[in-house]
């Protein structure tokens, strides 16, 4: 974004100095706002008042982040006087977005998930682009590339684009999805950690026999299925797959690529590793999985990095590993999937964009970075960035840190197809060839959509 700032305040070097977060509750609820609700109200207004201090309005959707994000505008609005920074917490990003879409009323500074959702945000130039930001050549380019490659905002030349791809967020947490095991269990039962598939499922047969759960799985949230699926297919699927799969248009059944022809050997692999889940998955939820595999309930847990803060809510001693799914029988093939857990978007009209940019060099310094990475057991997107010590992460930390990583291939998936209902009902059924017929028929359908709407028919 071109617009650097020219108000009153420090300068990048001096603000990029924040203090360690200290758990400020006091500090916190004076000096920011947090608003828990579904933004019924108004947004700040635009411009300073009458003391010089202009509001941003932050839009953030990490509920169990809130306190994180309070300690960091504490020590922002410190060291910068002129702003001050609303944090809105909605439970509900996708849907509260929309409305304020609809209200005309973009926050100026956005935290969203960076998936299919913000990418049909991005493409429609909601954001502002950042590729001029100073923070944007920070960031490790294998994790940006994984924002790029959902797409962005196309302004051409003609419309006073510069013609090249736009950069719409900037990446400022990332997930890694693998295998999260406990070491206890592995320990006792000696069992070293899965590097072919072979392995994984010796593993899954030990445990299976020692009267131990190999998984534990929660099929009453329909979504659980989807790490699974994003690893496997992810892993499996022929190079260019969706770029592919798009170009075949509706003509899905006669094309070179679908899901019926390439991701046959991935769901099969899926539908057998739901097969060592506990007898009761089908009833337990997310909630109920997390609590589970804190009470060491199970060896394995089919969950990404998000889980682990959620599993030490319920027992901060809770013994936690990682490993990336061994897809194939070549250990090398091993690699780790990654999504921006948080990405960093201004919006595009917004009235105060030099402060804007301001919080996002804020927020993009290297040492906010790595203080929300430790408290939210993230792996840091930038480039130079520290390793991440917590020992739940260090059996897929060397993938990130080498970008051995692809992104959530769900996000490549138009949100109209209900694909974690399909997959849901994959996993209870094990119907591999209804699964992946109904994907192609649904993908077909919104491609015939597409074309349709393209064309002002």
């Amino acid at each position: 974004m071109s617009p650097r700032s020219h108000s009153p305040g420090p300068t990048r070097g001096e603000h990029h100095r924040p203090r360690k977060h200290r758990g400020r509750l006091a500090a916190a609820a004076l000096g920011t706002a947090v608003v828990l609700a579904g933004l019924t109200g108004c947004a700040p207004g635009s411009g300073p008042d009458a003391d010089g201090v202009t509001t941003l309005d932050f839009f953030q959707f990490k509920p169990e982040a809130v306190q994180d994000f309070a300690d960091i505008i504490t020590d922002f609005e410190a060291e910068n006087p002129d702003i001050r920074v609303v944090q809105n917490a909605v439970p509900d990003a996708d849907t509260a977005i929309r409305t304020l879409l609809v209200k005309n009323k973009v926050p100026d500074v956005l935290t969203l998930n960076v998936s299919g959702n913000f990418a049909e945000l991005a493409r429609a130039c909601v954001f502002a682009d950042l590729s001029d930001e100073p923070s944007a050549d920070t960031v490790n380019p294998a994790v940006q590339e994984i924002v790029q490659d959902l797409g962005s905002c196309d302004q051409s030349s003609a419309d006073g684009g510069s013609g090249s791809p736009e950069v719409n967020a900037l990446p400022f947490a990332n997930n890694a999805s693998g295998i999260i095991y406990n070491p206890d269990i592995f320990a006792a039962q000696g069992v070293e950690v899965p590097t072919t598939w072979t392995e994984l499922i010796a593993a899954a047969d030990t445990f299976e026999q020692a009267g131990i759960a190999p998984f534990y799985c929660t099929m009453k949230d329909a979504w659980t299925a989807g790490p699974a699926f994003v690893n496997l297919g992810g892993a499996l699927m022929p190079d260019g797959f969706f770029d592919d799969l798009r170009a075949e248009g509706s003509d899905v059944e006669g094309g070179a690529v679908s899901f019926s022809k390439d991701f046959g050997p991935a769901m099969e692999k899926q539908t057998q590793l739901f097969s060592y889940c506990q007898d009761d998955f089908a009833s337990r939820d997310y909630n109920a999985g997390n609590l589970a595999f804190a009470n060491g309930e199970s060896a394995m847990y089919l969950q990404g990095s998000y889980a682990i803060p959620a599993i030490r809510a319920n027992a901060p001693d809770a013994s936690i590993g990682t490993f990336p799914y061994p897809v194939t029988e070549d250990a090398d093939d091993r690699i780790a999937v990654s999504g921006v857990d948080v990405g960093l978007s201004i919006g595009r009209d917004s009235d105060n964009k030099e402060e804007a940019q301001r919080f996002v060099d804020y927020l993009m310094s290297p040492e906010v970075v790595q203080a929300y990475s430790e408290s939210q057991s993230t792996f840091s997107p930038l480039v130079d960035a520290e390793p991440n010590t917590d020992p739940a992460l260090a059996g897929l930390e060397p993938y990130f840190t080498s970008g051995r990583i692809i992104g959530f291939i769900d996000h490549q998936v138009p949100a109209s197809i209900p694909l974690v209902n399909m997959l849901q009902t994959l996993v209870i059924t094990g119907d591999v060839t209804e699964f992946l017929t109904d994907l192609d028929d649904e993908w077909s359908k919104v491609a015939a959509r597409t074309t349709t709407q393209r064309e002002g028919k």
